[in-house]
């Protein structure tokens, strides 16, 4: 258990040093543009296969969401087309348009997607890297290779005994590491790490409540040293960044987009991923977030599963 000292929460300039003191620019060379998930390397993901032991699988996406609403000011467009063909055949297809970065689809992050007082990932600069096309360096296509590797789910609302996280309860960095002891689990370099803190019953329980609009509960800036000291190599989560954070910064946590070069897996469906560990007793499994190939594409859509 942390002492209290170990539980005291960090000063700006602390959670500045944080960032940009312990970046990753440069560790994995100047031309890099995967950052954390350099540490997936081909021996990883082996050992991540190896624990798939029932050919279970787990879907992490919420379905796309198509209906507006108040919650959903901005929603994916999506319809369908269909002709007859000759002798009784016929044929469909679809359309889809989603602007997705935000707080309603499941996501993916690319390293361009944010950037920092000192720039974007790796010290690129912005004006000189994003343009109306895309962006000339650190996007989605980087990943095109899928990001596959072991899965680590930290189950937040069990731990707690709560559906959900609370506004005035953040997640701290120092919780994580006991419910990972709880949970008889060791983060190792190069795991994906999931959050969940029941976003569901969260916005079930708050009807109306547009998604991402502050007060919203999530990961504390405390959480930083916990992701940079495992190496994770992804971060998965529902409730995403605590908002106030608290600090002078507009993400307390999607700040390690640009200093470490972590891609985000935005928006997850937890609640059944979470349910089935339980049930099973196993917090580990193998994970694949196989984003779309978009040439300068600051992220992209997902169906990430969960296999055990």
């Amino acid at each position: 258990m942390p002492d209290d000292a170990a539980r005291r929460l960090p000063t700006q300039d602390e959670v500045n040093e944080q960032l940009w003191g312990r970046s990753n620019w440069g560790r994995w060379g100047a031309d890099d543009e995967r950052g954390t998930v350099n540490l997936i390397t081909p021996a990883k993901r082996a050992r991540a296969a190896a624990l798939v032991r029932t050919g279970e699988t787990v879907s992490l996406s919420r379905p796309l969401p198509t209906q507006l609403s108040p919650t959903n000011p901005k929603p994916a467009q999506h319809y369908t087309m269909w002709d007859d063909r000759n002798l009784g055949w016929g044929g469909a297809s679809d359309f889809y348009g989603i602007e997705y970065h935000g707080h309603t689809t499941t996501h993916i992050d690319a390293l361009c997607h944010i950037w920092g007082p000192d720039g974007l990932y790796n010290g690129r600069d912005p004006a000189a890297t994003l343009t109306p096309r895309g962006a000339r360096k650190n996007d989605v296509a980087a990943f095109q290779g899928g990001i596959v590797t072991r899965g680590v789910l930290l189950d937040v609302t069990r731990h707690r005994g709560v559906d959900f996280v609370e506004e005035d309860a953040p997640v701290h960095g120092w919780e994580l590491a006991e419910i990972a002891q709880a949970q008889g689990v060791a983060l190792e370099p190069g795991d994906a790490l999931l959050i969940c803190n029941g976003r569901e019953a969260f916005y079930a329980a708050r009807p109306g409540k547009i998604p991402g609009q502050p007060p919203i509960p999530g990961l504390h800036a405390t959480c930083l040293p916990f992701l940079r000291d495992n190496d994770v190599a992804l971060l998965g989560w529902d409730l995403m960044d605590l908002k106030p954070t608290g600090y002078e910064l507009d993400w307390g946590v999607h700040g390690v987009i640009p200093a470490y070069g972590l891609p985000l897996l935005d928006n997850a469906l937890l609640e059944p991923l979470a349910a089935y560990c339980a049930a099973q007793g196993r917090y580990e499994f193998l994970l694949m977030v196989l984003p779309l190939v978009v040439k300068g594409g600051t992220g992209s859509p997902v169906n990430p599963i969960a296999m055990f």
